[in-house]
């Protein structure tokens, strides 16, 4: 737009904010992104500003760096787009939210699950970067609002043992991004990462679900056969949990996070139908968001050999660390791109994003697969 006069710049400012009162609606609050230092120059602030976490690997699976805004290309519903600004790890602040499973199935390796994360975090962590903890048990408990590095790694270490509880798996991501959303500053990196297997066994609408299910049935209940009763359960189960997974990626959608998972139960999830799911449901939601869903070939350390226990634990922490350092490397070398939408779209529509390279050159990239409309 073509430069104006500071009397004429003051008047118009004026005039702005007492439409906004009158309308009793404040205005928008500009990121650092959607503002411009050049004295005099009108830019547009009250446009929707969609924030993409991309992270970009070679051949070998290494984060690439060095990438600049003209290397990436951003399309809306098939449409090119405009990229107003590309952040790098670098100077982009990233904040974490780390979820724990406490129920029984982490039991076996609940010890160096603690010790590795507490180390990821001292890894990626920076002063300007943040880390909450989340304990994923019966309900959501935050057991470490966001604060420094220090802090977090703290209370992980005091983290006790798993103890026999079921699992408020889709309550506790939800809570967790909504807690992103509600506490993390504009314009930074944000990443849930979960070491859980997905079980739910514990989420309000699954039970809610359930009970709902007997309630049909009503005085029924009482004579119907346990096999009968017991495919009535899992058909609830199971349409709860695909409403809540819609639920849960929406809401990490809604806080332009990113979702990692990381399962401990390795290949013993093909031994049950519900472990299974566990694990399909957190690798949709992290290809939603632009994460990974990490599934390590974890070995027994609760067998009756306690040698043989011994050598696995110590495999077991081998890889673990490997995923973590891995995870580390991606996040210090995430790029956030920042555009402003070229078309209007109606508020809670789902607009699909394709994120890619002019160049790939072998290259694979990870970003969101699109985002819901906040008017």
């Amino acid at each position: 737009m073509p430069k104006i006069s500071h009397l004429s710049a003051s008047l118009l400012f004026a005039a702005c904010v007492s439409i906004a009162a009158i309308g009793q609606t404040p205005a928008p609050t500009p990121t650092p992104s959607s503002l411009n230092s050049d004295e005099g120059q009108v830019i547009k602030v009250e446009s929707r500003l969609v924030v993409v976490p991309v992270s970009v690997t070679d051949a070998n699976d290494q984060p690439v760096t060095g990438l600049t805004v003209n290397d990436f290309r951003v399309l809306e519903e098939g449409k090119a787009q405009k990229i107003e600004t590309l952040g790098t790890a670098d100077v982009v602040p990233l904040e974490i939210v780390l979820l724990f499973d406490i129920s029984a199935s982490t039991q076996s390796m609940f010890k160096f699950q603690k010790e590795t994360a507490a180390q990821f975090l001292g890894d990626v962590m920076r002063p300007i970067d943040h880390a909450a903890i989340f304990t994923l048990g019966e309900t959501p408990i935050l057991v470490q609002p966001r604060d420094t590095a220090e802090k977090s790694i703290a209370a992980i270490n005091n983290l006790t043992l798993p103890s026999k509880q079921l699992t408020a798996f889709y309550d506790t991501v939800g809570t967790a991004a909504d807690y992103l959303r509600q506490n993390a500053p504009e314009a930074t990196r944000r990443v849930i990462v979960t070491i859980s297997d997905g079980e739910d066994t514990n989420s309000a609408r699954v039970i809610s679900a359930i009970q709902a299910g007997y309630k049909q049935v009503g005085d029924k209940i009482n004579t119907i056969d346990s096999k009968t009763l017991y495919e009535l359960t899992v058909k609830n189960r199971d349409r709860a949990v695909l409403s809540e997974r819609v639920r849960v990626a929406k809401a990490i959608q809604d806080a332009d996070t990113v979702f990692y998972s990381i399962n401990p139960s390795g290949s013993s999830i093909s031994l049950n139908k519900i472990s299974m799911v566990g694990q399909e449901n957190m690798q949709l939601l992290a290809n939603e968001t632009g994460g990974e869903a990490f599934l390590p070939t974890f070995k027994p350390v609760d067998t009756t050999d306690a040698l043989q226990n011994t050598s696995d634990d110590h495999q077991n922490r081998i890889l673990l660390q490997k995923i973590f350092r891995q995870l580390a490397a991606e996040l210090r070398a995430q790029y956030l791109i920042e555009y402003y939408p070229e078309t209007e779209y109606p508020n809670g529509r789902f607009v699909k994003l394709d994120v890619g390279l002019q160049n790939a050159a072998g290259r694979k990239v990870r970003a969101r697969q699109g985002y819901y409309v906040k008017h």
